[in-house]
């Protein structure tokens, strides 16, 4: 009788143990198809990431190595000299950039940091917010030439001349969607625990933004305008358009005016050799003036942590 009843049970613990052996070999298996895909993954990701490393070292170095040459102190206090003519600088052109885009920033850092705080502080259903979110979208994937075409068309030909306004409006545009986005998702980030904790307290809705939300992501906010800063800095495409270009000292907004995008895509084109070395002297500024901002921004941003 003991072997009538042991003999089940014995065969239960074999199924049982056999099902554990099935299970720990299927989950084995599964584990090392994951390290597989895993490592493919990784694989592709350490080629890709060596892959834009080695084009973005390569263009660093021929910009340091072929701009710094034409560093020179006449490079900041002479103007762009007449073609085949040794020496000259970019004083015109450096100057015409700091202007159009100090310009450009100077109107378009208040338009986006308010429609940035009226996209973050309005509600979910509130149309405007959609509306202004949606036009935003457009104008961040918005190619360039496109903007530039655009302020051509609604301001170069009712003028009838080429002018620097011309140039700061188009960069204004650019910008503007940049300081847009940052200024909301900066201010999505500050906890909304804040907010209800100062309308506890009495706080009107603008002082509340003002003194907390905008206060707690300033460093957020400053970052994204320095890097739009940086994003229009080498804008050429809408300069074409608008600006244009000067070979002349001119700081009349009303007129062209030199800028170094515009003279840097001149005079790469061209077959003089004294133009091309002044060229890559403004890729070499541009790059560096960039990198510059970008090291700002970063450390703001950590700062802020």
């Amino acid at each position: 009788m003991a072997s009538v009843y042991q003999t089940p049970v014995s065969g239960a613990k074999d199924n049982m143990v056999t099902t554990v052996a099935t299970d720990e070999r299927m989950r084995i298996k599964m584990q090392a198809k994951r390290k597989f895909v895993n490592s493919i993954a990784l694989t592709l990701s350490l080629a890709a990431m060596a892959f834009g490393l080695f084009w973005l070292i390569w263009i660093l170095y021929t910009t340091v190595t072929l701009g710094i040459n034409g560093l020179s102190w006449q490079l900041f206090t002479e103007m762009t000299p007449p073609p085949g003519v040794e020496g000259g600088g970019l004083a015109n052109a450096i100057t015409g950039t700091l202007l159009m885009v100090g310009f450009a920033t100077l109107f378009g850092t208040p338009l986006g940091i308010l429609a940035g705080v009226h996209l973050a502080e309005s509600r979910k259903d509130n149309k405007l917010a959609s509306s202004v979110r949606f036009i935003n979208d457009i104008l961040l994937s918005a190619p360039s030439i496109v903007i530039g075409l655009f302020v051509y068309a609604v301001m170069v030909r009712i003028m009838g001349h080429f002018s620097a306004w011309a140039g700061v409006v188009a960069l204004a545009l650019i910008q503007i969607p940049i300081v847009i986005r940052t200024t909301e998702n900066m201010l999505r980030l500050v906890p909304d625990a804040l907010r209800e904790a100062a309308f506890a307290l009495g706080t009107p809705k603008w002082k509340m933004v003002m003194s907390i939300t905008v206060k707690a992501s300033y460093a957020g906010i400053l970052t994204g305008i320095l890097l739009s800063v940086a994003r229009i800095a080498g804008e050429t495409a809408p300069l074409l358009f608008t600006a244009l270009s000067n070979q002349f000292w001119n700081t009349d907004m009303m007129k062209p005016m030199a800028n170094l995008p515009v003279m840097i895509f001149n005079f790469a084109l061209s077959p003089f050799k004294e133009w091309q070395e002044l060229a890559w002297a403004g890729v070499f500024l541009i790059t560096a003036g960039v990198l510059v901002l970008n090291i700002i921004a970063r450390s703001l941003l950590k700062n802020s942590k």
